[in-house]
């Protein structure tokens, strides 16, 4: 039962100490928000001779470089400029954006980083296989796929994009080849601040508990012995007991040892003057002479003289 209650407040001690951690990384994220809670990055000046710059697949991306953005009350905002102004951005589904920009180049973002400063962009340029001249897409403003679109800014909550693949397009409101594009973003996790405070009021909670159940005292436990009647000499020999009166068995057999008796001196009777001989039948007189005599002070009767 000891070892029980031991791992059980290993456990709680454990995670206990793990919330307290989870609390405190937060903590430190919380402390890198502004004042107004919103999380803000810049990113590096991202430039393509193509048409636009896409993501590929959005929430690949998010729950690959970013995960804790795709909590339930999570919000993106998006800002996009380019030196002429605000820039084209939106969402559409994959396969729809493909077939528009597969005659056209463009570039693709395949990574991110999260850093001190401006966040690093990797892209790789994508251009059309060798044969007619590439094509110019229509204005992105003409398509009718787009699942959201804005100028300038985008916002959309990660958690409604879960397992759809849509890709993310940035481009001049004019469809015009060589984008230069200034991007900014921001997060806004509503979830962040509850599950500091859960983490650390359960983390203390569960190590209370833990130094508890560690540090309760311990209670004495009985021994109980159950063994043969014939074993208790052997087992009360093997356990150094010496009397078996406790144990509740009988002496073992052998020679018993009368218990020491004072010797009192014997003291031989003496008969007194007023002893009186024991009762018995008393013999016939057979003369006068026999008779006793009442002056005698013991009035004893004197035995019959033996016949002439």
């Amino acid at each position: 039962m000891r070892f029980v209650w031991t791992l059980t407040g290993m456990l709680l001690l454990t995670v206990g100490t793990t919330a307290l951690l989870g609390a405190a990384l937060l903590g430190l994220l919380t402390g890198h928000a502004d004042p107004d809670g919103a999380f803000t990055a810049r990113f590096e000046t991202v430039q393509t001779p193509g048409h636009a710059v896409v993501v590929t697949d959005l929430d690949a991306l998010v729950r690959r470089e970013v995960p804790f953005a795709r909590g339930g009350q999570a919000r993106l905002r998006l800002e996009a400029n380019t030196p002429d102004g605000p820039a084209f951005v939106g969402l559409a589904p994959a396969e729809e954006v493909q077939r528009w920009l597969a005659d056209a180049p463009h570039a693709a973002v395949l990574r991110m980083s999260l850093t001190r400063g401006p966040l690093p962009v990797r892209l790789e340029q994508e251009t059309p296989a060798a044969g007619p001249p590439p094509t110019v897409p229509a204005t992105p403003v003409a398509q009718t796929f787009w699942v959201r679109a804005g100028y300038g800014v985008l916002e959309w909550n990660p958690g409604d994009l879960a397992g759809r693949r849509l890709t993310l397009v940035m481009a001049r409101p004019d469809g015009g080849p060589g984008v230069t594009l200034d991007l900014r973003a921001e997060l806004r996790a509503g979830w962040i601040a509850p599950a500091t405070w859960g983490s650390l009021a359960g983390g203390t909670l569960l190590v209370i508990l833990a130094a508890l159940v560690l540090l309760r005292p311990v209670r004495p436990r009985e021994v109980v012995i159950v063994v043969e009647p014939d074993q208790v000499p052997v087992l009360a020999g093997r356990l150094g007991i010496s009397s078996l009166t406790g144990l509740g068995a009988p002496a073992p057999p052998g020679p018993r040892r009368r218990p020491d008796r004072q010797l009192v001196p014997a003291v031989a009777a003496v008969p007194t003057a007023t002893s009186r001989p024991a009762i018995g039948p008393v013999p016939r007189p057979a003369t006068l002479a026999e008779l006793p005599d009442p002056a005698t002070p013991d009035h004893r009767l004197r035995p019959p003289s033996p016949p002439p």
